[in-house]
């Protein structure tokens, strides 16, 4: 979600930066410009001190706009937690059993996962991703799947084999699973 709320705020800025610079450069060229744009010669200024002025004296005037630059503070917060916040699990919380927990490395875990699961008949390349909390932790699995592997069967054996062993090995209740297939490219074969 975060990868498409930055590719639209980019684009957004990107657009309406584009359409004032432009307007801009056009009015200071010189160029014809529309009878309603503020400004239209070399000399002219973008906000008189009359437009600046206008609303200071008015009661509703600086509480709106305070409440409006603490919500563009609040968002731009947000997004900058947004950014630094890690997509991957770097430690799983292992219940050892004797009332203590022990950590293990995510990367590890999906490492594991991803071995077994590239072992499946059929697979040709496997990745996994751990995300989610470290104490309820979710996988996300792409296979790239050979041109005569049957889906149903990877899955099986995915589900059965290696999500099986992981989620016992880590002690895990459940480890939800969101699994993606992709084939493998390939030519068609030649019939002579």
């Amino acid at each position: 979600m975060i990868k498409t709320v930055n590719r639209v705020l980019l684009g957004l800025a990107g657009l309406i930066l584009l359409v004032l610079g432009g307007a801009v450069l056009a009015a200071g060229l010189g160029l014809s410009v529309p009878s309603w744009w503020p400004f239209g010669g070399k000399d002219d200024v973008l906000l008189s001190t009359a437009d600046r002025t206008r609303w200071r004296d008015e009661g509703w005037w600086w509480p709106t706009v305070i409440a409006v630059l603490a919500v563009l503070v609040v968002l731009a917060l947000w997004w900058l937690l947004a950014q630094v916040r890690r997509g991957r699990l770097t430690e799983v919380l292992v219940d050892s059993g004797d009332g203590d927990s022990a950590l293990l490395r995510g990367r590890a875990l999906e490492g594991a996962l991803a071995d077994e699961a590239g072992s499946l008949d059929g697979v040709s390349d496997a990745k996994a991703t751990l995300t989610g909390r470290r104490t309820a932790p979710r996988a996300r699995i792409r296979l790239l799947m050979e041109p005569h592997a049957a889906p149903s069967v990877a899955l099986r054996g995915l589900s059965e084999g290696a999500l099986t062993h992981a989620r016992t090995s880590a002690g895990l209740d459940e480890l939800p699973a969101e699994v993606r297939l992709k084939a493998v490219k390939h030519r068609a074969g030649r019939v002579s």
